[in-house]
């Protein structure tokens, strides 16, 4: 699923095209040769946030300083993926985790720093903490927030309607005429993004198979996508899109202009199935609606009969840093250093709850509940540190080659040009890849 406030990869990642600031004197990539730390991360987003703790450290650790460089989104994936292939990484390298941990882990780019990260880690949500372990050792630590897809809609339009948020996927399906009577589109979506459209079939699987359907996936089990909760989900997809429920005009509108965010803010759909990282939307670019208290939050619905926990959620747990294997033994103690001490330090955590988001930090129900964003910044968390299964976003969680053929072939069951089965046997195909 991408994040600017807007995006995924673009509010993580806040993509200003053609962006590129550099921090201090930047040394370029970390190797053997340079003693100096160095990190790459993306502009916008948390861009502030990781500047001010690097400009901190520094001050106070003049002798173990990082250089620090900023890049739009497509521009550090091209860049960091070339950099740690040829051995000249970044000291620190940011990530989501997933199938590139896991890649960095077997190419051994990168080293176990379970033993040095241990004062960070015991402040950590379990859960969200887990995304940086392989075979049992840490590898990456979190250096953000929690970014779980929520269920949105407008509160102020279900009221006057004396309608209620859907709990159940019949509930949700019963909406569509509801709101299509209304003239009003029952959900947002950014369908030529096409990992909005991933969002839908991952909860629907989830809600349907449980988190083990996908897990077998990512396990490259033989013929794992045969299982029945993938082949039910897409075709419950296919009935909502036969049943009008997204904004027409879905199929060519993008993230990037986040207009599917300004469809739902505007009133012209009553709901959108998006990332908590688009709050921040809410509160800056529509501020009557957000004032009006119209921004309705709850979890995506269960499914009749199926086994998945309603409260489970899939999104983001957050973006992490690995320390780079390539770099001189200097750069990896000021790296692991500044990742046990600096890290969602008390200022840091205080810095993302400013903004709206909630880092996974054990025990900071107080200083949430000081907030004026109290009510959403304590769901957020609650419904983190809560939830059975935090699931990776798929496209995050599967090696590169078989999450673009997720995309390309989701994207042709939303547009009714294949069928579910041949989706499944299309990924199947995938598999081992």
């Amino acid at each position: 699923m991408k994040l600017a406030p807007v995006t995924r990869r673009t509010a993580i990642a806040f993509a200003m095209v053609g962006a590129l600031s550099l921090s201090a004197c930047g040394t370029g990539p970390g190797n053997a040769e340079s003693k100096t730390a160095s990190a790459w991360a993306l502009t916008g987003g948390d861009e502030q946030t990781f500047r001010g703790s690097f400009d901190e450290w520094n001050q106070a650790h003049p002798e173990q300083k990082i250089d620090s460089q900023f890049f739009a989104n497509d521009a550090f994936k091209e860049k960091v993926r070339s950099s740690v292939g040829s051995g000249n990484a970044p000291t620190l390298i940011y990530s989501w985790a997933g199938g590139t941990l896991t890649d960095y882990v077997k190419n051994k780019n990168v080293v176990d720093i379970t033993d040095k990260t241990k004062e960070l880690t015991s402040r950590l949500i379990p859960s969200v903490a887990a995304n940086g372990v392989v075979d049992g050792k840490t590898y990456a630590v979190p250096n953000n927030s929690m970014q779980s897809v929520v269920l949105w809609y407008n509160k102020g339009m279900f009221e006057q309607e004396g309608l209620q948020p859907p709990q159940t996927w019949d509930e949700l399906m019963d909406l569509v005429p509801k709101f299509n009577d209304k003239g009003i589109a029952p959900f947002a979506l950014a369908g030529a993004s096409k990992w909005p459209e991933l969002m839908w079939l991952a909860y629907l699987a989830d809600r349907i198979g449980g988190p083990e359907a996908f897990q077998a996936v990512v396990d490259g089990k033989k013929d794992a996508w045969s299982n029945p909760a993938f082949k039910e989900s897409l075709e419950k997809i296919q009935d909502l899109v036969k049943a009008n429920g997204f904004m027409k005009g879905y199929e060519s509108t993008t993230t990037d202009a986040t207009a599917d965010i300004a469809a739902f803010y505007t009133g012209k759909t009553a709901m959108i199935l998006q990332g908590s990282w688009v709050y921040p939307n809410y509160k800056n670019d529509a501020k009557d609606f957000f004032a009006a208290g119209n921004v309705g939050y709850t979890n995506f619905p269960s499914v009749s009969g199926g086994k998945g926990d309603p409260a489970n959620i899939i999104g983001n747990p957050a973006n992490f840093w690995s320390v780079s294997s390539s770099s001189s033994t200097e750069a990896q103690d000021a790296a692991t250093s500044y990742l046990n001490t600096a890290v969602l330090d008390d200022a840091y955590v205080d810095g993302l709850l400013k903004g709206g988001a909630v880092p996974p930090i054990k025990g900071i129900e107080d200083k949430i509940a000081k907030l004026d964003d109290a009510d959403y910044l304590g769901w957020v968390y609650k419904r983190a540190v809560d939830a059975p299964s935090f699931q990776l976003s798929w496209d995050q969680a599967l090696p590169a080659s078989q999450a673009q053929a997720l995309l390309t072939n989701l994207d042709q069951v939303f547009l009714n040009q294949m069928t579910p089965q041949g989706f499944v046997d299309a990924m199947n195909a995938t598999l081992g890849s």
